[in-house]
């Protein structure tokens, strides 16, 4: 029982992410969680302020259910299957965001961005805010988001996913060595 309350390596998680593409591949369907976006907005009514949010989303339902299960394994997970021990980060991580003056007591969580402290900052709001809308545009018009090119199309061998993924990867090493130190 002591493995179900540690991390799990990375062939297991894997594994069980190859297992789940092959079965939405048999049964005819992509993976993405961005896709569940236009869903949220068509069941909202997005469909009277633009066409794009006009269509059935109820042949789409199924990936609600996803969002819904990794809400809840999140929880189940956090809560239940996990012993509270937070994974080491590298030495070479803490003296970098010692550098930016971002600490790392609290793990993977700084409390310079996830604490109750941090959203009265209007900083942290503008931060969250412009974030947001940069990566929903760039989810929209890369056509999905990360997990929906990284490992559903990328699986299926699409072309246009790894470009999306190469650009992905760029942005990111760009906001982490360039934005992130202008920011903090």
């Amino acid at each position: 029982m002591e493995f179900i309350f540690q991390p799990w390596p990375w062939y297991i998680s894997g594994f069980l992410i190859a297992l789940f593409m092959f079965v939405l591949l048999l049964m005819g369907k992509g993976f993405g969680m961005s896709s569940n976006l236009r869903a949220f907005c068509s069941i909202c009514g997005g469909g009277k302020v633009s066409s794009f949010f006009n269509y059935n989303w109820k042949k789409d339902s199924w990936n609600l259910f996803i969002v819904l299960g990794a809400m809840l394994g999140g929880f189940v997970a956090s809560h239940y299957l996990s012993n509270g021990q937070i994974p080491d980060i590298s030495e070479s991580t803490k003296l970098a965001l010692q550098d930016l003056k971002i600490s790392t007591d609290n793990g993977y969580l700084p409390n310079e961005l996830f604490s109750v402290e941090a959203l009265s900052s209007v900083k942290t709001w503008a931060i969250l805010v412009v974030g947001g809308l940069l990566i929903g545009f760039g989810a929209r018009y890369a056509g999905g988001c990360t997990s929906g090119h990284a490992i559903s199309g990328l699986s299926n061998l699409q072309l246009p996913s790894l470009i999306a993924v190469i650009g992905f990867f760029i942005g990111g090493l760009f906001m982490v060595h360039v934005l992130f130190p202008l920011i903090f």
